[in-house]
């Protein structure tokens, strides 16, 4: 296989289309928890039912975004025109008020950020603690503030909870708390609070776990929290451009009670129904849903399997395609300089020790949108290292003799390198493609923490509900593209196994 036949073939294996359209679709956002993939839902549902000009909206539900912090960047960056908030998190995690502010002020408040606030759901789903009921009548422990006369009680707290102004930093000082929290992700409190891995956790108090464990939930005596009415956060511009949705939508207001909420929440985590469908049943209790995949098997084999395999392809060969581009030129370019090759790769294996999550969020600071995009340009960087490092070392390798020959033949150095160094060096620069492509697969799976949809989709829902039959049929399908991947890299790997390089040299005219 020649030079330009294996470049050709890198190609059309590693480089997949890479489109970020914006057509006008109404997008709604969600949280990483049951309630907000629920109500997203119920949002998106509600919003497509009302037409325009006779025609349906469009509608683009998503979901699994994260925690408020993105959600919220995704709002004002456009990426998304509403999603399902509380006030009380708009009042003290987002506009940052010191003390509780009304719902007037708030709207003042958002107007110059191009936000709005409107659609009062019609319950309160707050922030609370609890703990077994059998260990909180041992030890006597039924307000927050009995806490502090147990110091050595472990808290195991959601992350965002341990950050937020009107989480675990002021719950903290307005008791007086002595305890360190451990964090842990929302999805798994409740089994480490049951397994007794630990003994108090923050909840919602539509939780439909809380009923079900019967777990105690503390009473807040010192009125720490406040209220945490569900409404929606839009985009000032939502009503003008989809008319006919904002007036569905509108009709949301007071349609859900707590027991309505909690039960919603049940279906989806004890009796494992799908968000869409608890959506239509709560919107239209007479239909007839189709059921949610049941079982491992059902699970692995759901409909959604193509489209997300279909994202997850693209996220890793968009990624490798453009790391190939950018890395292969640079590496040839600075491997004959010591210093400059030095500086360069410990450049890029400097961004390899740069945790995941924080390089999406500073990627997302920085192109202002989530999705495909910032999650193609993480994995990209990520890719460098190996790929680069790899062709730095296949041309090292190259013995002396035949690079002076090809000066004795009257080779410039770029056509000894296209025509000699190049094809040599061909095996070795493909480990390092492979590689970054490996490493490529593993990691998209986080490009769902940010929209970007692939694999990782199935993996944050199982986190978010604790399903582990959901999350190994989001790991499975992730860990057989590895293998497609490897099975397609051995066959070029064997392309090049008949000697190349000199038998393809002609003397300079």
């Amino acid at each position: 296989m020649n030079l330009e036949k294996y470049l050709l073939a890198i190609g059309l294996l590693l480089v997949g289309p890479m489109s970020w359209g914006a057509d006008e679709v109404l997008r709604i956002g969600s949280k990483r928890f049951t309630e907000s993939y629920i109500l997203a839902h119920v949002l998106a549902q509600t919003a497509q039912s009302a037409t325009a000009n006779g025609k349906a909206n469009k509608v683009e539900v998503l979901a699994g975004l994260g925690n408020t912090a993105i959600v919220y960047a995704a709002l004002k960056a456009g990426n998304i025109d509403l999603y399902p908030e509380y006030l009380g998190t708009i009042d003290q995690e987002i506009l940052k008020n010191k003390t509780p502010s009304s719902l007037a002020l708030m709207r003042e408040q958002l107007k110059p950020l191009g936000l709005g606030v409107d659609i009062a759901l019609g319950f309160n789903d707050g922030y609370a603690l609890a703990m077994r009921a059998d260990r909180a009548q041992a030890l006597g422990v039924s307000k927050l503030s009995d806490l502090a006369g147990h110091p050595a009680l472990r808290l195991g707290l959601s992350n965002e909870f341990i950050g937020r102004a009107d989480g675990w930093p002021g719950l903290a000082k307005r008791y007086g708390l002595p305890q360190q929290p451990t964090g842990l992700d929302h999805g798994l409190t409740y089994d480490a609070l049951s397994g007794g891995q630990t003994d108090v956790i923050d909840i919602y108090t539509t939780d439909a776990k809380i009923a079900h464990l019967g777990l105690r939930v503390l009473q807040d005596d010192g009125a720490h929290f406040p209220r945490y009415d569900a409404v929606v956060l839009y985009r000032l511009d939502v009503p003008q451009r989809f008319p006919a949705a904002w007036r569905a939508l509108q009709g949301l207001t007071g349609s859900i009670d707590e027991p309505a909420m909690i039960a919603m929440n049940a279906k989806a985590e004890l009796q494992g129904k799908s968000f869409e469908a608890i959506a239509a049943e709560h919107l239209s209790p007479s239909a007839k849903t189709v059921a949610a995949p049941t079982g491992f098997w059902g699970k692995l084999w759901g409909p959604d399997l193509p489209r997300l395999i279909l994202q997850h392809l693209n996220l890793v060969m968009s990624s490798v395609g453009l790391a190939s581009l950018i890395g292969l030129p640079l590496a040839m370019l600075v491997a004959p300089h010591a210093r400059w090759r030095g500086l360069l790769l410990g450049f890029c294996g400097l961004l390899q020790t740069v945790p995941s999550l924080a390089l999406l969020a500073a990627l997302i600071s920085w192109v202002e949108r989530i999705g495909s995009l910032p999650a193609m340009l993480a994995l990209t960087l990520y890719a460098l290292l190996p790929i680069m490092r790899n062709t730095c070392t296949g041309l090292a390798e190259v013995p002396a003799g035949l690079k002076q020959a090809s000066k004795a033949l009257g080779l410039t150095h770029w056509q000894s390198l296209r025509l000699i160094e190049l094809p040599l060096a061909l095996p070795v620069v493909l480990a390092g493609i492979r590689t970054a492509t490996s490493i490529a697969v593993g990691t998209a799976t986080i490009a769902a923490f940010i929209g970007a949809g692939g694999l990782g989709e199935r993996i944050v829902t199982g986190l978010a509900l604790n399903d582990r039959e959901l999350l190994l049929a989001g790991a499975l399908p992730a860990a057989a593209l590895a293998l497609l991947f490897e099975a397609a890299f051995a066959v070029l790997a064997r392309g090049l196994s008949a000697p190349v390089g000199t038998r393809n040299l002609r003397l300079p005219s």
